[in-house]
């Protein structure tokens, strides 16, 4: 085997790790983020790796049955050092997604990657792309495709944060239900990556992205973001959104040129995930990394790097 996917999940989720044989034997064959996509990437004829990803420090527990996205019977529990902690450190989920890379490359002789990132794991995903290289590794990145990644925050959080204003909600009762939440759940868990979420994180005075500089020069980035939620007269940098991520955050639109060079936008008038999908009580279709017509574009664009 030489070139691979890797399914990067997002923030606070739990993944397990699969393989182009072997997924879970209950539940959501690669959990709630990357079942569907490592399905139709599969029947694309592409070797398929989710990359695992924990809410802790530690290897992938299994979700309980009855839970949302529960998956048991994992093929295989890589240890915690090569495991995304995924609500800690977005340059510690890069360093772990390397590791679990290298094991790729050592076990599997994969020599060659493409990252397909979820919501935060496009920010994974492109960390581990610069420790890749700063460590000379000897696996080559072929693309990145970033589905709803909040290269300049989560509207929700950049209001909870007080970046910009609660009336930027327009009195939305859907946003302002998702930033409440998003809110309490900051508070309850101290979690350090709501505060990554955040424009002045990223993009701010010695912002998370300028160490990024030259980091995907000699990559095509594929940009997806999703429009779901609409609001006339809405400021552009928030509205529309997916339910955490505007379309404007998601197309990294205010992000210098020199960052992402070599991008491809694409809008879709999808929610973030299944699970807000589920809230909103939209069929799964309607979350970004369960639809057909992103698995579609997913499948093109990287077929179109081989070219």
């Amino acid at each position: 085997m030489t070139h691979a996917v890797v399914l990067v999940s997002g923030g606070d989720a739990v993944s397990p790790f699969t393989t182009p044989e072997a997924a879970c034997s209950s539940g959501l064959a690669a959990g709630n983020t990357n079942t569907y996509l490592r399905e139709r990437l599969l029947a694309a004829g592409h070797a398929v790796f989710t990359a695992p990803a924990m809410n802790a420090r530690s290897a992938v527990v299994d979700a309980e049955p009855g839970s949302f996205g529960a998956f048991g019977g994992q093929p295989e529990i890589l240890p915690a050092h090569m495991t995304i902690i995924s609500n800690g450190d977005i340059d510690n989920a890069g360093e772990h997604l390397t590791r679990f890379v290298q094991y790729l490359q050592e076990t599997r002789g994969v020599t060659e990657i493409s990252f397909v990132g979820h919501s935060n794991g496009g920010l994974f995903a492109t960390a581990a792309i610069r420790t890749l290289r700063d460590i000379g590794a000897g696996v080559k990145v072929r693309t990145l495709v970033t589905l709803g990644t909040p290269w300049m925050g989560t509207m929700p959080l950049r209001v909870s944060y007080d970046e910009v204003p609660a009336d930027s909600l327009l009195g939305d009762t859907r946003a302002l239900a998702i930033v409440d939440a998003l809110r309490k759940h900051a508070d309850a868990t101290d979690a350090g990556l709501a505060r990554q979420d955040t424009y002045d994180y990223l993009l701010g005075s010695d912002g998370w992205l300028a160490a990024q500089a030259g980091v995907l020069d000699d990559l095509s980035v594929l940009l997806v973001g999703g429009t779901w939620l609409e609001h006339d007269g809405g400021n552009k940098e928030l509205w529309p959104f997916d339910g955490l991520v505007s379309e404007y955050s998601a197309l990294a639109k205010g992000v210098d040129l020199g960052i992402i060079p070599n991008r491809i936008e694409l809008s879709v008038p999808l929610l973030h995930s299944i699970f807000l999908a589920d809230v909103f009580t939209q069929p799964w279709e309607t979350g970004m990394t369960w639809n057909s017509g992103v698995a579609d574009a997913v499948i093109a664009h990287l077929a179109a790097q081989t070219a």
